[in-house]
């Protein structure tokens, strides 16, 4: 039995994915993919990217490098929905045909300083995969065209990933190239130029560590390379070496010389010494004062207590950029971390306040109640959009706060609702504030919803945090 549902619920995800695919597709063909341009912070969007794709990399216990080279411009003007699509259709891939065993690398590298207010950058993909075929190669990008071999056969897929990947990147005004061989692996590289902001960065050196010295550690030689510049960046010297027992004598050597490291920056998965290990014998040498700080393309959750008492400092999440290498290093130079204790923010309340929840399926209705029900509110429930309006109709202005509204409902949809609403005669009931509850994330649909005179946007799957702050924001 649990062998058949299995196989139910694979051939069903298998199947949501086409229906994602060709919609997707069609609206990219019909012309009703716009591309929105805001201020998109560059770190937010890999470290997002590489969250979603961590499931993949312990499955498959794939060695995974993700890490940036001469990023200066962190803010850049782009769709950060459309962005992080691209990257993630290639990614997704890239693990996709990556047997268990092998390496994905991912790598953002800035081309050009900002000129005319717009800054080129390259996102390179790499993978030691099945590949592909010179001839499929030709063919890559077009619809529904998967290389036809027994290997490719055995690997769910509809064919439209990269041709949907493609058409984005055009539309966004970028190229997108791809090389590879058969057993081998792949390597696509995306190119961007995009606007960034007017403002220039402030400087980002450091007084109190201006002239030390800092000692990077890790196997690959390029996140050697580039923190080495983020450091000197800084205003540190840095040095590097990609093994830990050189690491070791080199402390004892600096410290020998009187020129001891003022900062130590190590990768905690190593092949000759796992980081952990390293601050161990590393502390033995200097003692507890110096910042040692582990940095990983993996989930440290795990081996988080064991690394503190060994004597980490603090985790920095690879890719790494230039404010979070430096924000890490300044941690201990900061009067309000050193002298007092943060304040975690409490998770609003609202006691007392009425919330009309309108959502068809019972499941997701019942599990929004007990969300909002543990926040304080009273809730009362609808299953769609005509019954939502009759009971607005029906009880006197200030019976509800504030509706939820779910926007795909069979007799009347949630943005027909929100329309009888606002085109109530009563003022107070015409003017309640409406959030939009719905699963889809493109643009467009928030449009949309704002257009059709809902005050808030919340995409399923809901994170409470945010929906109870979108609510608290409109109630304020």
């Amino acid at each position: 039995m649990q062998d058949y549902l299995g196989k139910i619920m694979t051939s069903g995800n298998h199947l949501l994915s086409l229906i994602n695919d060709v919609l997707d597709m069609s609206r990219i063909e019909s012309g009703k993919v716009k591309i929105e341009e805001k201020e998109v912070s560059l770190p937010d969007v890999m470290h997002d990217l590489k969250t979603i794709v961590q499931a993949d990399v312990k499955a498959k216990q794939l060695e995974f490098y993700i890490d940036t080279l001469d990023v200066a411009n962190e803010t850049i003007i782009c769709d950060k929905l459309r962005l992080n699509q691209v990257l993630l259709n290639i990614m997704s891939n890239a693990m996709k045909y990556t047997r268990p065993g092998g390496m994905v690398s991912v790598r953002v590298i800035q081309t050009s300083e900002a000129q005319d207010g717009r800054a080129s950058f390259e996102f390179h993909v790499k993978d030691t995969g099945i590949g592909m075929s010179s001839e499929f190669l030709k063919h890559v990008f077009e619809p529904f065209e998967r290389e036809q071999t027994a290997t490719v056969s055995g690997i769910q897929g509809t064919g439209l990933g990269l041709a949907i990947t493609k058409n984005i990147v055009d539309m966004m005004g970028g190229t997108i190239t791809v090389k590879s061989e058969e057993g081998k692996g792949s390597e696509f590289v995306v190119n961007f130029r995009f606007r960034v902001p007017d403002n220039p960065m402030k400087s980002q050196r450091l007084d109190q560590l201006a002239d030390l010295r800092a000692l990077v550690v890790d196997d690959d030689v390029n996140t050697c390379v580039s923190v080495g510049k983020m450091l000197s960046t800084i205003g540190m010297r840095p040095d590097w070496t990609t093994l830990g027992k050189e690491a070791v004598i080199r402390t004892e050597f600096a410290l020998e010389q009187n020129e001891p490291y003022s900062a130590y920056i190590i990768d905690w998965m190593m092949p000759d010494m796992n980081g952990i290990e390293l601050v161990r014998r590393i502390r033995r040498v200097i003692g507890d004062i110096t910042p040692i700080i582990i940095l990983t393309a993996y989930d440290w959750s795990d081996i988080e207590e064991e690394a503190r008492e060994a004597g980490v400092t603090a985790f920095c999440s690879k890719p790494i950029f230039l404010s979070e290498l430096r924000g890490a290093l300044a941690a201990p130079y900061t009067e309000t971390e050193s002298t007092e204790e943060t304040s975690v923010p409490s998770t609003p309340r609202f006691d007392g306040k009425k919330i009309l929840l309108v959502e068809d399926n019972e499941l997701n209705q019942e599990i929004a109640q007990e969300i909002l029900k543990g926040a304080g509110f009273l809730v009362d429930t609808a299953d769609d959009g005509t019954v939502a309006v009759e009971r607005m109709k029906e009880n006197p202005a200030g019976t509800y706060d504030l509706i939820l509204m779910d926007v795909q409902m069979p007799i009347m949809n949630g943005y027909q609702a929100t329309r009888a609403i606002r085109a109530l005669d009563d003022a107070g009931k015409a003017a309640i504030p409406i959030v939009a509850m719905t699963a889809n994330a493109f643009e467009e649909d928030r449009k949309e919803a704002m257009e059709s005179g809902m005050n808030g946007y919340v995409p399923k799957p809901i994170n409470i945090e945010k929906m109870l702050k979108t609510i608290e924001d409109l109630l304020k």
